[in-house]
């Protein structure tokens, strides 16, 4: 087999992957209209709630509250959920960091759980290590679309009453046991920012079929104004997370074409399961027969460093991308109950953490142990990005070629 390209060779690939974000004239379309119109605000247009209703109906909800990004509708999520100040929510430890903030930033206490091995969404057992009588809600995380364990989730949700929010971010039309995510819990929040399947460079919604949160979800994305009462009534807190009328416009396009594109990374994720299960030392992410539906957001590797005689996997991630697989990465590399946000309580005027009590003492978030999380983020996990899932089948099989290179040649890039 040829020589490595970090070692001098030609590499397995020479041409681009499919660049990201993708548009046509359908945005630009639908931008400019907006544009002319002059009506870019969500009070003034109906772009925003032509959105809002698409959405919810293509998650299969009941309703749709648009929100700046998928961090703010979280947060909006949590206040509009009434959950009992100082509280506990239960996120995982392996997500984007925003998963715990957004928890703080609602008046509310993070508290870390670890993940399965086999699929990196939160683990159950470890969910209900962690509940407390203080524990008011679990978040569980469909990360890179591959929905969480929710009957399990659900069930210990209804055994000790608390609430249930999905962090969807990445899950736009995952599915469920054929239901799709978002409003399995009480609601779910989706993002749109620029490295999501839809986009407009930034973006949110939440889901919901509780007609009760969803009008205190609206409020609170609206300054807490109450749905019908004067634009400068206010009765809630609340801030403003008002989605402008050109995004919308331009994630409806998105949103038009979406379909056909899901069903184009799905195809490919199979093939690039089936084909790098063969490979010594690659195991995709299970994909459990509850989730019959992935976005496919990210393909993700748990990568044996010891199958390539102890070859690290930045040294691992370095040769894909000389070899032309761009972009491939270790994704976190940071567990979030490891990030200094929380191990130094790094939080301005959200201290409630500096005080609260898990278990007796003050909460210590060095004191959690999350061995799976930690070991995905310190060199197992290999993350394939959304947009090589775009590729015709000469760029998949040239991912396959090229972790075979690599396979067969990595004793020349052992230290």
């Amino acid at each position: 087999m040829a020589e490595l390209a970090l070692k001098g060779g030609a590499p397995v690939r020479e041409t681009p992957y499919p660049a990201w974000p993708c548009w046509d004239d359908e945005e630009i379309k639908a931008a400019e209209a907006v544009i002319r119109s002059g009506k870019w605000g969500m009070a003034q247009g109906d772009k925003v709630l032509e959105l809002e209703k698409k959405f919810a109906a293509y998650q299969e909800a009941a309703q749709g509250i648009a929100a700046t990004s998928g961090t703010t509708a979280l947060r909006a999520a949590l206040l509009a959920a009434e959950l009992e100040a100082d509280s506990e929510v239960i996120v995982p430890s392996y997500t984007f960091v925003a998963s715990g903030t957004a928890v703080l930033e609602a008046n509310l206490i993070p508290v870390f759980a670890d993940i399965e091995p086999e699929t990196y969404n939160i683990d159950p057992d470890s969910v209900e290590s962690l509940i407390t009588d203080k524990t008011s809600a679990i978040m569980p995380v469909h990360l890179a679309g591959l929905p969480a364990d929710m009957d399990r989730i659900m069930a210990l949700a209804r055994k000790r009453g608390l609430t249930v929010i999905e962090d969807a971010c990445q899950a736009w039309g995952s599915e469920y046991r054929g239901r799709k995510v978002g409003a399995i819990g009480l609601a779910g929040a989706f993002s749109f920012q620029s490295s999501k399947h839809i986009t407009a460079g930034e973006g949110g919604m939440l889901v919901t079929n509780d007609s009760g949160f969803a009008l205190r979800a609206r409020s609170i994305v609206n300054c807490g104004r109450r749905e019908g009462g004067a634009w400068h009534e206010h009765d809630r807190l609340g801030g403003n997370y008002r989605l402008s009328e050109l995004h919308a416009a331009v994630i409806l396009a998105q949103l038009g074409r979406y379909q056909g594109m899901l069903e184009r990374r799905q195809q490919a994720a199979a093939f690039l399961r089936e084909k790098l299960s063969a490979i010594e030392g690659l195991r995709p992410l299970k994909l459990p027969e509850y989730a019959t539906a992935s976005s496919c957001h990210l393909f993700i590797l748990r990568y044996d460093s010891d199958s390539f005689g102890g070859l690290k996997r930045e040294t691992l991630i370095k040769a894909l991308n000389a070899e032309g697989i761009q972009p491939a990465h270790g994704g976190y590399f940071i567990p979030v109950h490891r990030q200094r946000v929380f191990l130094e309580k790094r939080v301005g005027s959200f201290d409630l953490i500096a005080s609260h009590r898990f278990r007796g003492k003050v909460i210590d978030y060095a004191q959690f142990e999350c061995p799976v999380a930690e070991r995905a983020c310190g060199g197992e996990a290999v993350w394939l990005l959304q947009n090589l899932l775009l590729a015709d089948r000469e760029g998949l099989e040239d991912i396959v070629r090229a972790f075979e290179k690599i396979r067969a040649h990595h004793t020349e890039l052992l230290e």
